[in-house]
């Protein structure tokens, strides 16, 4: 088994970006210039590698390697992206990786790019990429090509002595486990669970009732064999149930016009465990949009709008209207769910208002509205 986190430091201090690792300070997928970036890359170092795997590092600074972290990623479906844009699409992985070294709420992004023998091209165009384009690695630049894209072998030996160096160690294991338990977080609720005698899950947050159900909120779950962070959130809450060959993590959104007294499940990921070693993770979309009054969500909209607009003219709010502020994403994600296509895109266009804010609830509200709107578009 690879321990992701010793493979991000081995592709740090042994190579500098090249036609089989790349590296990006973050992520923009809100936006068709950021989509289009991304799979550019995706194109080229696919291209570049028929015969070993390729990585995007995500959360590192371009010019000093220095790990900065991003924010959780738990989109996985970003396959669909990958397979709606290109022809002959490659197999990516998105993985999330702590490191001590960062805040809980920081990881690096792993893409893990699989090997396939087919040229990928655009198959539609996108952004300023037009349709049945083909990219491929020079160096550490991605670069259109008309030309037949040559079968090499050249990285192989290179990324295979990698990922042999990156494998993981029973000393590995065990530092995880105490770290996660007892430095990470010792101020929670803290569990593992050994299965098939190979893999090792940790898990922590607040325990609550709610009616009949006991939640996780403050949850954080990872996969210590190979550090991956499965699942991250400061605001979600989440059904932990497992047996002795499965661990299966059902996550509830609480939604409200007023306040946020409603659960609602958004998605179910079971992952199951072989005695082969390897595992498999199954993702099922749940979520049913509550449907509200159409006047009354007119309202709420408009009152959303002005309140966006007085925070672009720096004027200062009401203590009713910063109330109000903490839960305009969820209500904006409400009213686009009824019918309201605007309300998505005034989202998107509140992150940079958002963001400046000295108070950091919106905003991080914002992050947690914008990635269930990632998973309902990409399933």
């Amino acid at each position: 088994m690879i321990n992701k986190r010793l493979l991000i430091k081995n592709l740090l201090a042994h190579h500098d970006e090249n036609s089989f690792y790349d590296k990006k300070r973050q992520l923009n997928l809100h936006t068709k210039e950021g989509k289009a970036k991304f799979l550019k890359h995706i194109c080229a170092l696919s291209n570049s590698n028929p015969v070993n795997n390729s990585y995007i590092l995500v959360g590192v600074e371009d010019e000093t390697n220095e790990i900065v972290g991003d924010d959780f990623f738990d989109d996985s479906r970003i396959q669909n992206l990958v397979n709606a844009y290109l022809e002959n699409p490659p197999k990516i992985q998105y993985e999330n990786i702590p490191f001590p070294n960062l805040p809980k709420s920081k990881v690096i992004g792993l893409v893990t790019i699989k090997p396939k023998s087919k040229t990928s091209f655009f198959r539609k165009g996108i952004y300023t990429i037009p349709a049945y384009s083909t990219f491929v690695r020079r160096g550490s630049n991605s670069i259109p090509t008309e030309e037949k894209i040559p079968f090499s072998k050249l990285n192989t030996e290179t990324v295979i002595s990698i990922e042999n160096n990156s494998r993981n160690s029973i000393e590995h294991t065990l530092d995880g486990v105490l770290d996660f338990i007892n430095n990470k977080h010792a101020d929670l609720h803290s569990k593992y669970k050994v299965f098939k005698e190979l893999f090792v899950v940790c898990w922590a947050g607040n325990k609550k009732k709610v009616r009949d159900k006991t939640f996780y909120s403050r949850v954080d779950i990872e996969l210590i064999n190979e550090q991956v962070k499965l699942f991250y959130s400061a605001q979600d809450d989440v059904v932990i149930e497992y047996d002795d060959a499965s661990f299966t993590t059902t996550e509830y959104i609480p939604l409200g016009i007023n306040d946020k007294t409603s659960y609602y499940p958004l998605e179910r990921v079971t992952i199951t465990f072989f005695d082969n070693g390897y595992y498999k993770m199954e993702n099922e979309m749940l979520f049913e949009p509550p449907q509200y009054n159409r006047k009354l969500l007119h309202h709420i909209y408009n009152a959303n709008l002005s309140l966006l607009k007085k925070l672009e003219n720096g004027l200062n709010l009401t203590q009713r209207e910063t109330s109000d502020l903490l839960i305009l994403p969820s209500t904006l994600m409400i009213c686009y769910l009824n019918g309201f296509e605007d309300a998505k895109q005034k989202l998107i266009e509140a992150k940079t208002i958002l963001k400046k804010l000295e108070n950091q609830d919106a905003y991080i509200a914002f992050k947690e509205v914008m990635r269930v709107l990632r998973k309902m578009k990409y399933n």
